[in-house]
């Protein structure tokens, strides 16, 4: 006897509820297996092991062509500059696979710094790049990965089809392969290398603060000091022309002169000063800031506690670092008071510099804080500001401590 419909149903379609899925579902089979939803960074680590093989295949046939030509022509004149210009397109290789696998692995490597004849010539320049480390661990690199990037071509095509629900476990241990090849091979080859990068950025930056001092003393001197010694000049001519004719206006002349002459030289002081002031050179740090803190349009109070001079690099670093902090308070902090402290510990010059002002500064907010941090960085030094809106601002600023011999 065949069964009653179910009330309420159109057409005699069970109650059931079917969903269509795109293929026919039959009353008692078994659905299909669920497959696993895959993030985001799983599928750019399967697109990077995906492209291993074609970019694999590609840099493997380039560089062996390109050692076989150049070590077997190295007899004639074209095999070495061919190795050397090989070793260059190895580095840009390098470059490439760096950016591929901070983009898709999220693996950040920093640059090596780039190779420099001492020299200038073609000589030099060879040598050079026949002696790069870095552009043959990129040659070496170009060379291992072909068997790796076969192998994880095929692992991870086969599990698109027929491993799914482990394709992410699969992805992620052959990326962290790639991932520690790429940060043995492609990064800078050691500590000296790294720290090579760094004192040649560290180079540009006191390079280009010493133009700009050179710069503000040249337009110090010809917009002050020099202009006023023109118009000395010139007063004290028609001085000479009037002693005969009208002895009492050139004795006003030769007064306004005397002025200017005053005028000059304490500009040319002030400038001295700017360049490495005669108390810090004589006495030394202690007192250098003291006479600058009574400078200051706010109430400072210095302390300093050292028992020997750094050399005077440093000393001169420090001495600008709180002036260049002083005019900052004088000029935008709104402060009442400040102080400034300055000790040594162990091998480090340590400098603290507050106030109790309004705060809000900011290493980008254009009151010199940003070239006062290169300053310190350049020679090895930190630069640390605490300034919340409301204040109170804190500058901690540490020099390595180069004693006088």
């Amino acid at each position: 006897m065949a069964p009653e419909p179910v009330a309420g149903q159109a057409g005699g379609m069970s109650d059931r509820s079917q969903v269509s899925t795109g293929a026919d579902v039959r009353e008692g089979a078994s659905p299909p297996p669920p497959r696993a939803a895959l993030s985001g960074g799983t599928w750019r680590e399967i697109g990077y092991l995906l492209a291993n093989f074609p970019l694999g295949v590609f840099a493997f046939a380039v560089v062996t062509v390109w050692l076989v030509l150049g070590i077997g022509l190295s007899v004639t004149v074209i095999g070495l500059p061919l190795l050397a210009v090989g070793l260059l397109v190895c580095r840009q290789y390098g470059k490439l696979e760096r950016a591929r696998a901070r983009v898709l692995l999220g693996v950040r490597v920093p640059e090596p710094s780039p190779a420099r004849a001492r020299d200038g010539g073609f000589f030099p320049w060879l040598w050079m790049r026949l002696t790069d480390p870095v552009a043959w661990r990129h040659a070496l690199f170009a060379v291992v990965r072909l068997p790796w990037a076969v192998l994880t071509f095929a692992v991870v095509f086969v599990s698109l089809f027929v491993g799914w629900p482990a394709l992410p476990w699969v992805a992620r241990w052959l990326s962290n392969v790639d991932r520690a090849m790429v940060r043995g091979l492609l990064s800078p080859s050691d500590e000296l290398e790294r720290r090579i990068a760094e004192l040649e950025s560290d180079r540009m930056t006191v390079t280009d603060t010493a133009a700009a001092d050179l710069r503000r003393i040249e337009r110090d001197l010809h917009d002050g000091a020099q202009a006023r010694l023109v118009a000395l000049a010139m007063g004290l001519g028609l001085a000479k022309e009037k002693l005969l004719e009208d002895p009492d206006a050139a004795a006003v002349m030769v007064d306004e002169a005397h002025g200017e002459v005053k005028l000059a030289l304490q500009e040319l002081r002030d400038l001295a000063r700017g360049i490495h002031p005669a108390i810090l050179t004589d006495r030394g740090l202690g007192p250098a800031l003291v006479s600058l803190g009574g400078r200051c349009t706010v109430p400072v109070t210095i302390s300093v506690e050292l028992s020997e001079r750094p050399v005077a690099a440093i000393e001169g670093i420090a001495y600008f670092t709180v002036s260049e902090l002083l005019q900052n308070v004088s000029k935008h902090s709104a402060a009442r008071s400040a102080s400034v402290e300055v000790w040594r510990s162990g091998a480090r010059l340590l400098i603290r510099v507050e106030d109790d002002g309004r705060g809000g500064a900011r290493l980008d907010g254009g009151s010199g804080m940003a070239g006062l941090a290169e300053r310190l960085e350049s020679v090895d030094g930190l630069f640390v500001l605490d300034s919340p809106e409301g204040g109170p601002t804190r500058v901690t600023a540490e020099l390595p401590w180069r004693g006088r011999p």
